[in-house]
């Protein structure tokens, strides 16, 4: 009989039962999505409310109100203005959740927080303890030259950012 004297000073090993596949319990508990009524940010909503969906996630939808100090400044309300365009966007997206009701279910929260694009879903990421971000891709010339959101967001490097066009 021929035995390998580095095996016999092991441990015996016990059989264990085979590991259960859980089904869609690793995927993102949190996706925020930003959303300012463009075309390319209600794309965005419309796919992270899929993933969100799949993933039994919970979709929270940022709006961010921006401040503009000059605007206040000339008169205008812009803090009305704003606040207008999140209630606008509310309807909206409960409108949308009634059209699909039964088709596909999604548990969505709406958020405004107040700032500059960037640092507001920053904010609201963090805060929400996102596991993932989602963002329409710019539609502005200039942010070719100073940077989009989205582009800001994946170099932050702090999430998994998806970017729709």
């Amino acid at each position: 009989m021929d035995t390998c004297p580095d095996t016999d000073n092991l441990p015996a090993v016990t059989e264990q039962q085979p590991s259960q596949f859980e089904r869609g319990t690793d995927g993102p508990k949190v996706i925020v999505v930003g959303v300012d009524g463009s075309s390319s940010s209600l794309r965005a909503a419309s796919y992270a409310g899929g993933l969100a969906r799949r993933q039994n996630a919970l979709l929270a939808i940022v709006y961010v109100q921006p401040v503009i100090p000059a605007g206040a400044a000339l008169g205008a309300s812009v803090a009305d203005t704003t606040g207008e365009i999140a209630e606008e966007l509310v309807s909206e997206i409960r409108a949308a959740t009634e059209r699909a009701k039964g088709v596909w279910d999604v548990r969505w929260e709406f958020h405004t927080f107040h700032g500059d694009p960037y640092n507001g879903l920053v904010t609201a990421a963090d805060e929400l303890t996102a596991d993932a971000v989602v963002v329409g891709a710019s539609e502005s010339a200039g942010h070719r030259i100073v940077g989009s959101v989205a582009i800001r967001l994946v170099k932050a490097g702090r999430w998994p950012v998806t970017v729709v066009p």
